[in-house]
């Protein structure tokens, strides 16, 4: 499995309230829900991401409140992998089990910057920057883990069992 994109970077301590505002959580609809995603801190973000785009954050990503909606409306706007120094325990959880690949690796998170080419290998877990030329090794995924990412999450991986 393999996840290829242009680099949106952000730093320290994301929170979930800034993944997604709590003023939209009353959306019913993730569709709607995911044109708000990281709008308190990038307004540009849902107008440029495209389908396969990869996250690139600091220490802490995804801290704060245990809402699924933050990956869920990462995932929606077609990010395919968030790679971090480290990301907050619930935040990875609750990634792992919508689906949403993500990578600690605090020496990619240091030296890839936004716009640059990224190309994730889950299999073994490197991180190639193709704008840089450079190769990053971080935490490959568990095959276990990787069914679960391939099935789109644990619900559907379980049920597929």
């Amino acid at each position: 499995m393999k996840a290829c994109g242009s680099v949106f970077k952000y730093g320290d301590n994301v929170d979930t309230d800034v993944i997604i505002p709590a003023r939209y959580l009353n959306v019913p609809d993730m569709k709607e829900l995911a044109v708000h995603c990281m709008e308190d801190i990038d307004t540009e973000f849902v107008k440029k991401v495209k389908k396969g785009d990869i996250i690139v954050a600091q220490k802490n990503f995804g801290c704060g409140s245990s809402r699924e909606h933050a990956p869920a409306v990462i995932k929606e706007n077609g990010v395919s992998c968030v790679i971090a120094e480290t990301f907050a325990r619930i935040f990875y959880r609750n990634a792992i089990n919508i689906g949403l690949p993500i990578i600690e690796c605090p020496e990619a998170s240091k030296g890839i910057d936004a716009g640059d080419e990224v190309e994730v290998d889950f299999d073994s877990g490197m991180i190639y920057d193709r704008t840089k030329g450079t190769s990053f090794q971080g935490q490959a995924f568990p095959p276990f883990m990787q069914k679960i990412i391939e099935a789109e999450g644990l619900i559907n991986y379980i049920n597929k069992q």
